[in-house]
């Protein structure tokens, strides 16, 4: 399961969004009608997880922890504790309870920015804060993918 896209979309009064169709119809193909959403850890963004997806992230970090030492068990507990699940209506919305849009400060335009195996919501400002200057992006792209070695 693979996320593409960067899709404007707007938060109503109640907080509920549209999940975008082209995101919709790969969890529906997929039988993902649940995600988790939980705050980046290094961003000001939201990060919905299809529910395997979140369930092997949380099976990794668990297998890099153990519960026995105080400092890994609170690291595994806030990591955690920040995390909601999240059902699809039979409209393709969510409800991004009020906290969370908060801490990402959404008010209602917002993306959705495909990830890979998640999917990211952003308020424009945010996102336009974290992108590199294409220069640079492009510089260090070709520097990451000069040290690969060559596949023919």
């Amino acid at each position: 399961m693979k996320f593409l896209g960067n899709i404007e979309a707007k938060i109503d009064a109640k907080a509920r969004v549209f999940v975008p169709v082209a995101f919709r119809k790969i969890l529906q193909s997929a039988g993902q009608n649940v995600l988790v959403l939980r705050k980046d850890i290094f961003q000001d963004c939201l990060v919905l997880y299809p529910l395997h997806v979140w369930d092997d992230v949380v099976d990794k970090l668990r297998s890099r922890l153990t519960r026995w030492d105080r400092e890994q068990q609170a690291l595994f507990r806030q990591f955690v504790v920040d995390a909601e699940r999240l059902e699809m209506d039979a409209n393709g919305r969510i409800l991004i309870p009020k906290r969370y849009c908060q801490m990402a400060g959404i008010t209602s335009d917002v993306r959705f920015i495909g990830v890979e195996d998640t999917i990211e919501i952003w308020t424009n400002n945010s996102l336009e804060q974290t992108l590199i200057p294409a220069e640079d992006f492009g510089s260090r792209i070709q520097a990451l993918m000069n040290d690969e070695p060559q596949n023919h």
